[in-house]
C-alpha cells in the first residue's frame, strides 16, 4: 500500500512542473508611442522591416496601405493611429509584425520589437477601466518586474467590419 501512496505522490509531482509551464504566456513584445506591449505569438506569423507600402484610396485613417509579402498582398495598420497617438518619424527600428487574425492576415507597424516574453499568467491583471477605446483592445496587464506590459487581445485590435474593409483593401491593390 506505502508503494501505491508513494507512486500516486510521485505522478502528481512529476505533472506540477507541466502544469506551471502551462500558465506561461508567451507573447511578442514591441513599442508603441513609448510603452511596451505584448501581443500572442500565436497569432505572430513573423516580423519585417518596414518597406515600401502602397496607399488605398478610401481606406481608414489608420491604414497605412498594402504591401506585397512573397505574392500575397497584406493589409497594413499604423498602430499609433490606430491607439490615437501622435504620429513620429519612421526609424531604423520600426517593425512590421505580421499577424493573423480570424482568418485574416495582417500587418501592423510598431516603433521597435523588443523580445519573445514568457510571463506566468498569474502575473496578468485584468485591463484597468480606462475609456471604452482604450480597453476594447487591452486584455490584460502584465507585471515584468518593474515593468508593466500591455497585452493587446489580437481578436479585438480590428472588428469585424474594419477586417472586412482591410481585406478588400488587399483585393483592390
Amino acid at each position: 500500500m506505502d508503494s501505491n501512496i508513494h507512486k500516486s505522490q510521485a505522478a502528481s509531482l512529476a505533472y506540477e512542473p507541466r502544469q506551471a509551464h502551462e500558465e506561461l504566456l508567451q507573447l511578442v513584445g514591441f513599442h508603441v508611442g513609448g510603452e511596451e506591449f505584448g501581443i500572442d505569438i500565436l497569432h505572430v506569423q513573423e516580423i519585417i522591416r518596414t518597406q515600401q507600402l502602397t496607399r488605398v484610396p478610401n481606406s481608414p485613417e489608420f491604414m497605412e496601405g498594402v504591401m506585397n509579402l512573397r505574392g500575397k498582398i497584406i493589409p497594413v495598420v499604423a498602430l499609433r493611429k490606430r491607439f490615437g497617438l501622435q504620429q513620429a518619424p519612421p526609424d531604423k527600428q520600426n517593425r512590421i509584425v505580421v499577424v493573423e487574425i480570424q482568418g485574416t492576415v495582417l500587418g501592423f507597424i510598431v516603433d521597435a520589437v523588443s523580445e519573445v516574453l514568457r510571463i506566468p499568467a498569474g502575473t496578468v491583471e485584468p485591463p484597468p477601466r480606462l475609456g471604452l477605446v482604450e480597453r476594447e483592445y487591452v486584455s490584460g496587464v502584465g507585471k515584468l518586474g518593474d515593468r508593466l506590459l500591455i497585452l493587446l487581445d489580437a481578436n479585438r485590435l480590428m472588428s469585424s467590419s474594419e477586417q472586412g474593409m482591410a481585406g478588400a483593401a488587399g483585393a483592390q491593390a
